[in-house]
């Protein structure tokens, strides 16, 4: 009989669209245990291994946790701002009457807990200027609950979901750099707009390869990541500028976002 390894348990694992929202809840399960046993001292060691990049004069040099939270999370915001960007064009967020609920909902995820946590810290001056923790919306557990439920999920929801998520923190990474960065480099978002507008030239000049988008906003996400803002900022950025169609038909911006999905699911 001839193996047909579309039928592989690993193959039909990994095509689940339920797979990377259940391994999100396994790391998150391990994290917890680990965070509270013996084993505590070296799982805290090994989040703070310092990692060092270098190219000439210039350098990154940041423990394990934050190139995750720096790096791999603008790669995924990257991948949403993707996903956005055809769903304003083409798909469910097209007009302002679609568009406008995710955005008002976005407004209450950010006002109401940030009311709630100053009307419950009000007399406590060492915690009440916190009230921006809660104003965020952990975008990657949300989508990750969602993946938990697999194909019954209407693609309404997940869109409604992304727009809000990503509305929010968006919003979150202005409320931090505006009230809780100490010297912001205006010479670093200087060369991140630079980089932004390179990205538009690009982009109006009809350059359809993903190659050059990419090699700029590294440029760009190392800019926004010395300036002092957080760095995620850059992915979505880059995202707006992918072209979504080409002249020959093609869509570069779902070309990408088809060959990124599986990376970021599983990393």
């Amino acid at each position: 009989m001839k193996y047909d390894s579309r039928k592989s348990p690993v193959i039909q694992l990994f095509a689940s669209e339920a797979t990377p929202g259940v391994l999100l809840m396994l790391a998150a399960l391990a994290a917890l245990v680990i965070s509270n046993s013996l084993l505590a001292p070296t799982y805290a060691s090994f989040l703070d291994l310092p990692i060092k990049v270098q190219l000439g004069t210039f350098s990154i040099a940041k423990p394990l946790f934050l190139w995750v939270n720096d790096g791999l999370m603008a790669v995924f915001f990257f991948l949403v701002g993707l996903e956005i960007k055809r769903e304003i064009l083409e798909g469910h967020l097209s007009s302002m009457d679609r568009a406008a609920l995710p955005l008002i909902a976005a407004c209450g995820g950010i006002v109401i807990p940030a009311l709630v946590f100053v009307g419950i810290n009000l007399n406590s001056p060492d915690t009440v200027h916190g009230w921006a923790i809660p104003a965020a919306t952990d975008i990657a557990f949300a989508l990750g609950i969602l993946a938990l439920m697999g194909r019954g999920v209407p693609v309404t929801l997940k869109i409604f979901l992304l727009a809000v998520a990503i509305i929010d923190d968006l919003a979150a990474i202005v409320i931090i750099a505006a009230f809780y960065t100490d010297g912001v480099s205006l010479a670093a978002l200087s060369i991140a707009a630079i980089g932004w507008l390179a990205l538009l030239v690009l982009n109006r000049a009809g350059v359809i390869r993903i190659t050059p988008y990419v090699l700029v906003g590294v440029v760009m996400w190392a800019a926004v990541l010395k300036s002092g803002v957080h760095a995620t900022l850059a992915g979505v950025l880059v995202a707006l500028m992918v072209p979504i169609r080409a002249s020959d038909g093609t869509s570069p911006l779902k070309v990408t976002e088809h060959d990124l999905h599986p990376w970021v699911a599983f990393l």
